[in-house]
């Protein structure tokens, strides 16, 4: 007795593949967006962490009596956060960065807003103030300031959003101004933005 073999058509399998693209159309935007919303999620952690830090250590300086120039010099001001000597301005209390020298608002560069992300939180992201991408993609956070209003604003971009390397101007480690993530710190009042 022969045995008939039976299998799918080819009209059958022309619907699966139909519904299976179907369905491939419909979910596969969700999971883009999943993607983008955790890197947003992310930002939006460590800037969360770094403002209730800036809060803490201008509580510090509170506690402390609201300690104005005592760090050798009339221009310096330093509290312990957490066991760690930071700079602030003594004349708000707002972190401003390393102890050592000038802690006043004024004095407030690139370098100062690395030492204010690296004091102030935990086990902080790898960050750097490179202008070369191949560095920079090394690292988590890109730090950059802007000192175009009346005070230096600190600003922290996450690398995976920077759109680097970037091969055409600007280039060398400037954010390509499209879909960056990442945060401000401005030092004169404390404020954390998410962007």
């Amino acid at each position: 007795m022969a045995v008939k073999q039976q299998g799918f058509t080819l009209i059958e399998l022309i619907i699966v593949v139909i519904i299976l693209g179907l369905l491939a159309a419909t979910a596969l935007p969700r999971f883009i967006d999943v993607t983008d919303e955790a890197r947003e999620a992310s930002v939006e952690g460590v800037a969360g962490g770094f403002a209730a830090a800036v809060g803490l250590v201008r509580a510090q300086w509170e506690v402390e009596g609201r300690p104005n120039g005592n760090n050798g010099s009339a221009n310096g001001t330093a509290i312990t956060y957490d066991q760690t000597p930071v700079g602030v301005d003594g004349t708000v209390g707002y972190p401003t960065g390393s102890a050592a020298g000038n802690t006043l608002i004024t004095s407030v560069d690139v370098n100062q807003c690395k030492n204010v992300f690296d004091l102030i939180l935990q086990s902080a992201p790898t960050n750097t103030t490179s202008t070369n991408d191949a560095v920079i993609a090394d690292f988590r956070y890109a730090v950059r300031i802007d000192g175009s209003g009346a005070n230096t604003i600190c600003n922290y971009y996450l690398v995976q959003s920077m759109g680097l390397p970037n091969n055409s101007a600007p280039a060398d480690g400037v954010p390509d101004g499209t879909t960056n993530d990442g945060f401000t710190y401005n030092p004169a009042t404390g404020q954390v933005t998410v962007f």
